[in-house]
C-alpha cells in the first residue's frame, strides 16, 4: 500500500471539510450534558433488545423503506469486541455505494457517541480525479479529530456484512442487536452483533468533498450529531 500524508484533521483547517462544516449552536450544552440527548437519543427512541430477532422480523418485511424521501440511509454495525463497518445506501433495500471496515473498535465508536457529537472524517490521496470521490479504495480515518489509522473501501459484501444489508432491507432507521449469521446463536466469541441506521442529508461541496449529515428522528434543529465527511486531497 502507498504511503498516504494526511492533513491535520484535528484541526479541522482543511478547506473542503470547512466549506461542509454546519454550526452547531447546541453543541457545547449538549456536550456538558451528555445525559441529556445527542446522538444516544436515537438509541433511547428503539430499545437495545438482549435479541433484535423480533425487532427485525417486524420490521424487515417490508420491501419498501418505511420513510419515503430522498434522504440517504447510512448504517453503523459491528461486533462489540470487533471493529465498525460503515455502509451508505441510497435506500435501505438498495445495494450499498459505500461500505468500509473502519479501522477502529465498535466499543471505542459507543464511547465517542458519548460527547453528542461525533464526526468521522475519510480522507484519500489521489493523483487522478476520474472516479467520484466515493469511488476512491484507500482511506485514512479520523473520529472526532483523532487518526484512527487506514482503511480499504469494499469491493465486494462479506458475508456478514451481506446478512445485515438484508436484515435491515425494509429498516428505515433504528438501533439494536441482529442475529448471528449462522441463525442458531446471538452471541459470538467478538459478543453482540449491534446496528445504528439513520436518514442522512448528503451534501455535495465539490467533485472532492461530500458530506453526510444524521437527521435527527425527533426533528430537532440543534445541528447534526453524526457527520460522516469524505474529502479528497488535491
Amino acid at each position: 500500500m502507498p504511503p498516504i500524508h494526511s492533513s491535520p484533521y484535528f484541526q479541522m483547517d482543511n478547506p473542503a471539510i470547512q466549506s461542509l462544516l454546519r454550526p452547531t449552536p447546541g453543541e457545547k450544552h449538549r456536550k456538558s450534558t451528555s445525559s441529556s440527548g445527542g446522538l444516544l437519543r436515537m438509541f433511547k427512541l428503539f430499545p437495545m433488545l438482549t435479541s433484535g430477532c423480533k425487532m427485525v422480523a417486524l420490521l424487515g418485511r417490508p420491501r419498501k423503506p418505511m420513510l419515503k424521501d430522498s434522504a440517504t440511509t447510512g448504517t453503523i454495525f459491528g461486533y462489540r469486541k470487533g471493529r465498525v463497518c460503515l455502509a451508505i445506501q441510497d435506500d435501505p433495500h438498495s445495494v450499498p455505494i459505500f461500505v468500509i471496515e473502519l479501522p477502529m473498535l465498535t466499543s471505542l465508536l459507543q464511547k465517542e457517541m458519548a460527547s453528542d457529537i461525533v464526526r468521522i472524517a475519510l480522507e484519500s490521496e489521489t493523483k487522478t480525479h476520474k472516479k467520484k470521490v466515493l469511488e476512491e479504495f484507500v482511506w485514512a480515518v479520523f473520529c472526532n479529530g483523532r487518526k484512527m489509522g487506514y482503511s480499504i473501501r469494499r469491493k465486494q459484501l462479506s458475508d456478514d456484512e451481506l446478512h445485515v444489508m438484508q436484515l435491515l432491507r425494509g429498516v428505515s432507521m433504528g438501533a439494536g442487536v441482529l442475529p448471528s449469521p449462522n441463525d442458531k446463536e446471538t452471541v459470538t466469541a467478538d459478543g453482540e452483533l449491534t446496528y445504528m441506521r439513520a436518514r442522512f442529508e448528503r451534501v455535495v461541496g465539490s467533485k472532492d468533498s461530500e458530506a453526510f449529515y444524521m437527521i435527527n428522528p425527533d426533528g430537532a434543529a440543534s445541528g447534526p450529531e453524526l457527520s460522516i465527511f469524505f474529502v479528497r486531497s488535491n
